[in-house]
């Protein structure tokens, strides 16, 4: 029940985000659909803000300071799929920006080496975005009826912005081999995980096609990260790393399977290069069950 209450909150939140997106485009929004969302939005937070002030007076107590009794208490109001959500809205805009305005890449210290990722999925994300703006257009012409035309409007400009910054959060957030010999392993804003220098046991070029999800786990602790429906890094670890899938599951895994654009330089980044880890190996699609 509490999680159906944290949906339905974050369910509120994103009308009135479609809401406040139509106004700014200057689309025109029914008094009634306006006025009765900001409602159900107020009525909602009064509901909910006197859990919040008790939730952040008991972290008062506990001896948190008030920005990290306010994130306590919002952590125990809104589930965590929604939240990451909500940040991935926010990380593709700031993505976005850094593409178009060809700043330094995201997470890239001094000494890393940057690996690229998103070659394999460029033609098409473009494609799907050639897609999008043409059906668009379309939609457009042919709607009759302005809310719906204006909902629906809205509606395929996200679905747009959503395709291109979720390209460039790819390419402005790439996997990187630190300067101390560690690895990061990413998609965009959805998929970050950490692996310290001393847990990577053997690293070899390993070109794969799973298919599936973004991120699959086999009951062998194998975790696959699909980019273009390939997999060309296998990297097999000393320890299980733990990580968060895209919605916020936690998730844990031995050996990391992941697409990237010259797998060989992130071998040698790792040096494994000539130690056995230089192979290109066709494997099968499906290697065991997943979850």
């Amino acid at each position: 029940m509490r999680s159906a209450r944290g949906w339905a909150l974050g369910l509120l939140l994103c009308a009135e985000a479609v809401l406040a997106g139509c106004l700014s485009a200057g689309v025109p929004v029914p008094t009634p659909v306006l006025r009765g969302t900001e409602l159900c939005l107020a009525a909602a937070a009064a509901w909910r803000l006197p859990r919040l002030v008790r939730v952040h007076r008991e972290a008062r107590r506990r001896g948190q300071s008030r920005r990290a009794a306010l994130r306590t208490a919002v952590r125990a109001m809104v589930p965590v799929a929604v939240r990451r959500l909500v940040r991935h809205e926010l990380a593709l805009a700031a993505s976005l920006l850094l593409w178009t305005a060809r700043r330094p890449r995201h997470g890239v210290g001094k000494g890393a080496v940057p690996v690229p990722y998103s070659g394999a999925q460029t033609a098409t994300v473009y494609g799907l975005l050639f897609v999008s703006v043409v059906e668009t257009v379309l939609l457009a012409l042919v709607i009759p009826w302005p809310a719906v035309h204006a909902v629906t409007l809205v509606l395929d400009l996200w679905g747009c912005f959503f395709v291109l910054a979720l390209h460039a959060a790819c390419v402005v957030r790439p996997h990187v081999v630190e300067a101390d010999g560690s690895l990061r392993v990413r998609y965009g804003a959805l998929v970050d995980i950490r692996v310290p220098a001393g847990r990577i046991a053997a690293a070899r070029v390993d070109r794969r096609f799973p298919g599936g999800r973004l991120v699959t786990l086999t009951d062998d602790g194998t975790a696959d990260l699909v980019v273009g429906g390939q997999t060309t890094v296998t990297v097999e670890l000393s320890e299980p790393v733990a990580f968060l899938r895209p919605l916020g599951a936690p998730a844990r895994a031995r050996v990391l399977r992941f697409h990237a654009d010259d797998p060989r330089a992130v071998v040698a980044a790792l040096g494994w290069a000539g130690r056995g880890g230089s192979g290109n190996v066709a494997s099968p699609a499906v290697d065991g069950p997943r979850r």
